[in-house]
């Protein structure tokens, strides 16, 4: 395993903030669409709050992404937070809230993201230049479109598979759910054979940036 240099841990300064802040906001997000559609489990386990020690998980938000930023010297990187509790049988519609309750966390991580570059254009504007601040930014808009890309993946348990779930007809619905069990695997198996990053991933996150740059060119006009 590579020796850990000061770069190394730069890097893990810059990016711990902006991904910290997008797994915590992302997992409440989810708890909080629960609630309002009728299912309380999330709340009555604590779930429902930005403290992100209640979403950290030690192996998969922690571990699991150093361990593979230096055996890899960044090349790829994985992880993931505790998932939010959501008990579908109790919202009051279960097929049509479940999409809105698994976009919630996607569209949190889009909504950082645009806040971020939003930061971006205030640093312009001031004139402020610390490469550190500038990092963070961009860094907190790289990985919250990573986490939006890639939760939107259509194939459970990650989000996109659940909002396809709720979209599809019933036997077609129940077909893709019984892949849950091993969709993770298949997703990991994707992934490592570039399939995801080079099909889903990029395509999507070029368009989050074009999306991005469209919604904020009116700020930075207005601010310059």
């Amino acid at each position: 395993m590579p020796r850990v240099n000061a770069d190394a841990i730069q890097t893990i300064l810059i990016y711990a903030l902006p991904v910290l802040l997008s797994i915590t906001v992302h997992e409440a997000a989810h708890g909080y669409a629960a609630r309002h559609f009728g299912d309380r489990t999330a709340e009555m386990m604590g779930r429902i709050t930005l403290n992100p020690l209640k979403h950290i998980d030690p192996i998969g938000t922690i571990v699991m992404p150093l361990f593979l930023y230096f055996a890899t010297s960044g090349a790829f990187l994985f992880g993931y937070a505790k998932p939010v509790p959501v008990n579908f049988g109790k919202l009051r519609n279960p097929k049509r809230d479940m999409v809105w309750v698994a976009l919630a966390g996607p569209a949190s991580n889009l909504a950082q993201a645009i806040g971020w570059a939003l930061l971006l254009v205030v640093y312009a504007t001031l004139g402020v230049t610390e490469p550190f601040f500038v990092k963070m930014a961009q860094g907190g808009i790289l990985a919250n479109l990573v986490m939006w890309a890639f939760n939107l993946f259509p194939l459970p348990p990650l989000d996109g598979g659940r909002i396809l779930v709720g979209l599809l007809p019933w036997r077609q619905a129940q077909a893709v759910a019984r892949l849950e069990p091993w969709g993770f695997f298949i997703v990991m198996a994707l992934v490592l054979v570039g399939i995801v990053g080079t099909w889903w991933l990029q395509p999507l996150m070029e368009l989050g940036y074009w999306m991005i740059h469209l919604l904020l060119m009116p700020f930075a006009a207005l601010l310059s």
